[in-house]
């Protein structure tokens, strides 16, 4: 196809697909109910109109939150056993509360779709992993009869409202019925991805002291076995508050003393009873990256997780029962949490137990093809890995179900968005997202309404004041700022665990901007409404007074065939210079020579500017990662800064850390 200007969409939803979406109808139901703003039923005739459109229901949505997410409440039929006494008794940021005297369950609404007896057979889970085929079926009725006994086991051995359910399980169907299950009695879900190592799922958990850890005997992944009955029986020495351990065995392992065998706590016919908290209640704990430190405990509530998620899949990816979603993820990644969003649509989610690169990097659109996904969620990273390997999804799988590929972990370059339009389809919406693991959703991200441009997301989320901010508190348009939401949002945390007077809470997000969200990301919000994310400002590059995200470096060296992954780093020196290394992991049979520095030296000065050009290009083993992939800034520039590696990271967040230790010893040689 040809390559569009930077002023001409590269997909356009026909008129007829964007009238049908649920996004349209809701308007049109808000506008007569709630005062939203009317929209014509007449297909828009321009990209500007669609725009235009949009950005009012935004502003309507921001503007009145009471109005806006009553209607989110009313369109969802959200089921309050009490109901609230108002939307947002208070707005302060921190402190806002939400529906005070709402009570409410989320499993209930997760399972709503199985009280449809024409729904019974149907698949509520398709689940795929390395050695299958074809994925196994998980129908509603069947969700919602495991779900029902084992929160009858659960509540047999003492187990309510606000105890602690922990899981060191992978992204299998057990570990969405476990989550329900919990959600259903009232306790606080929280899970670790079992390639976490003890220390690290020991940093997450002790924090919280857990009463029940579901716990596989290992996984498979990458072609392998991994076993993992040490680091369980360590899990269990080390965390005594559990009552109760599960063994979910997937290699076939017989579970160890003092442990109930998952099969028996699942095999009653029980209907399940589902316990309603008040809307605040906490519903799961999500922990941060904890590179710098012990990860933040996050605490959400069930009834903001609720409606975000309802808003979010329901309007933002528009998500029916007709749908197939499949996000790939890890337990240890909000994008899991959210994946079960998926049915409080009445949507299939589809679960995959395994690596997206194995046997070949095309193993994920393999995984779509073959379980018919109508709703595709990646990372930055996957697909410019399918790009760097010449892949040709679209052309050698049958990918006809997919109409829409989000994406989210690291910002998506431009060239990611050509490759998906020249490589996977040209007629698919691409909807790349930006959010947190503080909030489990997105601030920004897809519109099935708008046009997609390269290199931008869409727009704003509803009910999200997002704005970029310069370092005075001034709103900036077309230029770079801090990312900011200047309004509550119910999915934000009520707190963080074990911080009983708010501090930690308040220095994360409130410091800089006295009751304004900072999230940290740099950000560009475009004069024709679109945004751009550019990385996180706390590694911010700042030479010579002109601010640059990482992200933009990222972009263009690793389009370069040699180059497998890249790292930037702007330090501040004490004589008063500025010194920026860019850090490369060569790809296999490539040499760091002059030729190849000349080649990312001329690429960043001509496709950004002279001031991205490095002072250095360095070639190293590897670099360092959260035990959710995501590429490690800050610590590096500690290290880098003179603070010793037990100061600069907390060891059990990282990958490898051996890949620390080389900054480290280069800190050294530079001192020397």
């Amino acid at each position: 196809m040809s390559t569009p200007s930077q002023d001409q969409p590269l997909w356009r939803p026909n008129p007829a697909r964007a009238a049908a979406a649920g996004l349209v109808a809701f308007q049109a139901w808000a506008a007569e109910h709630h005062g939203a703003p009317a929209a014509p039923l007449a297909p828009v005739d321009s990209d500007e109109q669609a725009a235009r459109r949009y950005a009012d229901l935004h502003s309507w949505s921001t503007e009145d939150l009471d109005r806006f997410w009553t209607a989110v409440t009313q369109w969802f039929g959200v089921r309050f056993t009490e109901a609230p006494e108002a939307v947002l008794a208070e707005a302060a940021m921190p402190g806002a509360r939400w529906f005070p005297g709402a009570r409410l369950n989320y499993a209930e609404h997760a399972l709503r779709a199985a009280d449809d007896e024409a729904n019974a057979d149907k698949p509520a889970i398709l689940h795929l992993d390395e050695t299958t085929e074809q994925p196994t079926v998980l129908t509603w009725s069947e969700l919602r009869r495991q779900v029902g006994s084992l929160a009858a086991a659960l509540r047999a051995r003492g187990i309510g409202p606000g105890d602690r359910v922990s899981a060191y399980l992978p992204n299998i169907p057990q570990a969405a019925v476990a989550l329900l299950a919990s959600a259903a009695v009232g306790a606080v879900w929280t899970s670790c991805a079992p390639d976490f190592g003890a220390r690290s799922v020991l940093d997450r958990l002790q924090q919280i002291e857990p009463a029940v850890l579901f716990a596989v005997d290992g996984y498979h992944y990458g072609g392998k076995d991994h076993d993992r009955a040490e680091v369980v029986a360590e899990l269990r020495r080390e965390l005594p508050s559990l009552r109760t351990v599960v063994h979910v065995p997937l290699l076939g392992a017989p579970a160890p003393d003092g442990a109930l065998h998952w099969d028996d706590l699942v095999a009653d016919d029980v209907e399940p009873v589902f316990e309603a908290g008040p809307f605040d209640h906490p519903l799961w704990v999500l922990y941060s990256s904890g590179t710098t430190g012990l990860p933040k405990a996050i605490v959400q509530s069930q009834g903001g997780i609720l409606l975000e998620h309802l808003k979010q899949a329901g309007l933002h990816l528009d998500l029916g029962p007709e749908d197939r979603f499949l996000w790939y993820t890890s337990t240890g990644w909000m994008m899991w949490n959210f994946l079960l969003a998926g049915l409080l649509t009445g949507s299939t989610i589809v679960t995959y137990d395994g690596s997206p690169g194995h046997p070949d990097t095309g193993a994920l659109w393999s995984v779509a093809a073959r379980t018919g996904a109508t709703v595709l969620g990646t990372s930055a990273a996957y697909v410019i890995a399918s790009r760097k390997a010449e892949l040709h999804p679209g052309r050698d799988l049958d990918l006809s179900a997919v109409r829409c590929i989000g994406t989210t972990g690291s910002p998506l370059p431009p060239d990611g968005f050509r490759w998906i339009y020249d490589e996977v389809k040209q007629d698919v919406w691409l909807a790349s997202v930006s959010g947190g693991t503080d909030v489990c959703s997105c601030f920004v991200g897809g519109v099935p309404t708008l046009p997609v441009y390269l290199g931008e997301i869409q727009a704003p989320c509803l009910g999200a004041a997002v704005e970029s901010w310069d370092v005075h508190g001034r709103p900036l348009t077309d230029a770079v700022g801090e990312l900011v939401v200047t309004k509550p949002i119910p999915s934000m945390p009520t707190g963080f665990w074990n911080d009983p007077d708010g501090a930690r809470y308040h220095d994360s997000y409130f410091e800089m901007y006295p009751g304004i969200w900072r999230h940290g990301d740099w950000i560009t919000v475009t004069s024709r409404g679109t945004v751009v994310i550019h990385g996180r400002s706390d590694s911010t590059l700042n030479r010579q007074g002109v601010r640059m995200g990482s992200s933009d470096i990222y972009e263009v060296v690793e389009r370069l065939p040699e180059i497998a992954e890249s790292l930037v780093i702007g330090l501040e020196e004490p004589d008063g210079g500025y010194w920026m290394p860019l850090f490369v992991v060569l790809a296999p049979g490539a040499v760091l020579d002059d030729g190849l520095v000349g080649r990312i030296r001329t690429s960043l000065r001509t496709e950004l500017s002279p001031r991205h050009v490095p002072d250095e290009v360095i070639a190293v083993r590897g670099l360092p990662h959260t035990l959710t992939g995501k590429r490690i800034e800050v610590p590096v520039k500690r290290l880098l800064s003179g603070t010793p590696l037990e100061q600069a990271v907390n060891p059990g967040s990282v990958d490898d850390i051996e890949h620390l230790r080389y900054f480290e010893q280069l800190r050294r040689d530079r001192r020397a």
